[in-house]
């Protein structure tokens, strides 16, 4: 309700998290938390700041076997 209809977030795969969240760094992005957490299913997830990604949330996803 706070910002009307549309896209909350979007989650993208990435092979290894700690190295996509480096790279978004190094490019300007803001990382919400200092480190990958735990994410459904067994992965584990970071998330960069709507105010660096145009408005919206995007989730970096690893699949950890």
């Amino acid at each position: 309700a706070k910002r009307g209809e549309g896209v909350h977030h979007i989650a993208y795969r990435v092979a290894d998290i700690r190295a996509a969240i480096a790279q978004y760094q190094k490019n300007g992005f803001i990382i919400i938390g200092d480190a990958p957490r735990p994410g459904a299913g067994g992965t584990q997830v970071a998330f960069l700041h709507p105010k660096t990604t145009l408005g919206t949330l995007i989730e970096l996803v690893q699949f950890v076997t």
